[in-house]
């Protein structure tokens, strides 16, 4: 499995994968998770993927596209502020560190190879993927708007999240703000024996590395 970075230069290039990133997004938040969103046949989209961001993508031996993550700037419009601020406990994030919001993560957890452990090797490979994106593009800190499910998740792989707000109820589920660290001592403890990467420096063209 490999980890791969999508910047607004290269979906002309990499649309194959997109495209089923959006179809994965649809199965995933619309038909498992039953979440009020828009799918239409060209699979799950909002607002927040006109905005340029850069995708995070699991890719399999298969060429198939197994998880996926997007990330935009927190200087910039988020999810976090435009939709759900009721997350964060004054409102708004503080944008003067190097932050990046990551939303729209999901992992196919159908996939029979990478079971056996206490999570599933493609969730281990995402997280170890956008820490590293973060590190590689100078950004220290990840914030993201989630669920208590997912939450318990992140401490089971010792990437505990830190709250920016009390739990709120959203639709079906119960959603939480919150920052993680995007350091190396969390990409070691996360990242799988397995990994690999093609990791894009906005503006320095792709970081290729292996742990």
């Amino acid at each position: 499995m490999q980890i791969l970075s999508v910047s607004a230069d290269h979906y002309a290039s990499n649309h194959h994968y997109l495209n089923q990133m959006h179809q994965l997004r649809a199965a995933v938040f619309g038909d498992r998770l039953e979440w009020e969103i828009t799918v239409t046949e060209q699979g799950e989209r909002d607002q927040y993927d006109d905005l340029r961001p850069t995708y995070i993508l699991a890719i399999s031996a298969e060429q198939k596209v197994v998880g996926c993550a997007r990330l935009l700037p927190a200087f910039g419009p988020t999810m976090l502020e435009q939709t759900f601020p009721q997350l964060l406990e004054r409102g708004a994030l503080d944008a003067r560190t190097a932050k990046v919001e990551s939303s729209r993560f999901c992992v196919d957890t159908s996939l029979a190879a990478g079971r056996g452990g206490t999570l599933h090797q493609v969730t281990l490979t995402m997280f170890a993927g956008i820490i590293e994106w973060s590190m590689a593009n100078g950004y220290k800190e990840i914030v993201t708007a989630t669920d208590l499910r997912f939450e318990r998740i992140l401490k089971r792989a010792g990437w505990p999240m830190h709250r920016l707000g009390n739990p709120v109820a959203i639709g079906n589920t119960v959603a939480v703000a919150g920052s993680l660290p995007a350091d190396r001592a969390s990409f070691e403890q996360v990242c799988p024996p397995s990994y690999r990467s093609i990791i894009e420096r906005d503006g320095a063209g792709p970081l290729r590395s292996a742990a």
